[in-house]
């Protein structure tokens, strides 16, 4: 069973000859203990191409100090990654072989570099002998096995690890008094990159984008395929908010490749868009899943005691587990389709060899404007159709059609904010607020269908469905509020303002 850790740390450039420097009474240490020196015996594995190197994920079977096994390490902001950790067996463990599945997309993994490593460690604690941080000195050797032209390198650094639930401002602290001693940041992210750089490795990255628009839209098109992929592992370690976000992905791809069909040909973003939807619409199952159970849940917790009558907590906490555990295990299927792998194939495909259109080596500046004003007019019209409706189910289905129109003008002016700029995320806020509204009122259109389900299920059992109907009344008071809100928040949406630069 793989088990996860917050992993906090900077690295400093050492020589041979250099020692760590004295830390005692320095924000809260009392003392640095030598926990003595540790020999560390790590190979690191990746594909052939070194797919994961380049998005710095590091995978690796390591042996010698006190955790020992399998570490897979996945970035999430500088100086910090988790690290998911499995026992040591002689093959990459499928668990963590799973949560790098969009990267390598059955490429083998084979071993990539061998660092071993000669770790003389203290501990810096507290007055009470708690852990703070874990400052280590580190002379390494590294000897590239695959992906090049072989080579040693060796070099000696130090690290500072944060103790587990540590205050990272600690590390700015150290940070300060390490500098002061003359000791530079490492410029590599971690000992495998350095092993990598030092013996050869350029990583290409993406083109810096021109003055053209066709640049600036592979450019955010490029970011969400990374966010895409990137947003996969968060969904198989079932991490909170993680499958919206993966979904956004999908929409605004398919949102870019609508807005922006005379940059990008049609005829070969249009399969892919097709693919998209049918992703989105599967990992929706998960996450519609969840936002209804929080939503009906948090509306219970809201009633009176005197007003929740019958087994009303227990009956949805069985209709939230049930619907969950399907969800679930349905979207971690869609994860290990074929059908999904080519979908990220088709996206590298477009991206290495992208469909431009004559007008994509327009001016940006000049572009952009145009394609989200055109967004926004077809807005606008939603708008007026939903408001002109009566209220009920014609009213509902024409609110719905217009919180996607609101998205989709978003999502371009999004998109767009890295060239036009501050008018750009002005229209993003507004259309934001917009859209706000009519995702409430779409949710409880939503949760009414479900409240009244389970309360024709209460009823069927012999249970009272009171509180589930109060809870209905609750929502349709609800989406008659938002529709008596929605002419406001459009009216100040209703002007886009002036988009150019």
């Amino acid at each position: 069973m793989a088990d996860t850790k917050r992993e906090i740390e900077r690295k400093y450039e050492a020589g041979p000859e250099t020692r760590l420097p004295d830390l005692t009474g320095l924000r809260g240490v009392a003392a640095v203990v030598d926990k003595g020196v540790a020999e560390l015996d790590a190979v690191y594995y990746d594909t052939e191409d070194l797919r994961l190197a380049a998005a710095s994920i590091t995978l690796r079977r390591r042996t010698g100090g006190d955790d020992a096994g399998w570490h897979l390490k996945l970035p999430v902001a500088p100086g910090t990654r988790d690290e998911i950790r499995a026992p040591l067996e002689d093959d990459v463990p499928r668990s963590l072989a799973a949560l790098v599945h969009a990267r390598t997309r059955g490429a083998a993994l084979v071993p990539l570099v061998r660092l071993r490593s000669h770790r003389d460690v203290r501990h810096l604690v507290d007055a009470k002998g708690a852990l703070l941080a874990e400052a280590s000195t580190d002379t390494v050797r590294a000897e590239r096995l695959a992906g090049g032209d072989g080579g040693t390198v060796e070099w000696t650094e130090i690290e500072v690890e944060l103790a587990d639930g540590g205050d990272p401002a600690f590390l700015d602290a150290v940070h300060k008094r390490l500098r002061k001693k003359g000791l530079k940041p490492s410029g590599s992210a971690s000992k495998l990159a350095k092993a990598l750089t030092d013996t050869g490795w350029r990583p290409a990255g993406p083109p810096e984008p021109d003055g053209t628009v066709g640049a600036r839209i592979l450019a955010h098109l490029r970011e969400q395929a990374g966010e895409l992929v990137t947003y996969d592992a968060a969904v198989r370690r079932d991490l909170p908010d993680s499958v919206h976000r993966m979904r956004v992905a999908t929409r605004r791809l398919r949102s870019a490749f609508r807005t922006y069909k005379k940059i990008l040909d049609p005829a070969a973003t249009g399969p892919v868009a097709d693919e998209l939807k049918w992703l989105a619409r599967e990992l929706g199952v998960d996450r519609d899943q969840e936002v209804l159970a929080e939503r009906l849940t948090a509306r219970i917790d809201a009633l009176p005691v005197t007003l929740l009558l019958g087994p009303v907590r227990g009956r949805l906490r069985a209709w939230a587990g049930a619907g969950r555990a399907g969800s679930r295990g349905r979207t971690l299927a869609v994860l290990d389709s074929e059908r999904y792998t080519a979908i990220l194939d088709s996206l590298d495909a477009l991206l290495a060899d992208p469909p431009l259109r004559p007008a994509a080596g327009k001016d940006a500046t000049a572009v952009l404007p145009r394609a989200i004003l055109k967004d926004h007019e077809r807005l606008a019209a939603r708008i007026d159709r939903a408001l002109a409706l009566p209220a009920g189910h014609d009213r509902d289905v024409a609110m719905h059609e217009a919180r996607k129109a609101a998205k989709r003008a978003r999502y371009a002016a999004e998109a767009a904010a890295p060239v036009l700029g501050k008018p750009a995320k002005r229209f993003v806020k507004r259309v934001k607020a917009v859209q706000k509204v009519l995702g409430d009122h779409q949710d409880s259109v939503v949760a009414r269908d479900t409240l009244r389900d389970l309360a024709i299920k209460a009823h069927a059992a012999g249970e009272t469905a009171f509180t589930w109907g109060l809870l209905y009344g609750q929502e349709e008071a609800r989406a008659a509020e938002r529709e008596r809100e929605l002419p406001e928040v459009w009216a100040r949406a209703s002007r886009p303002g002036k988009l150019g630069v």
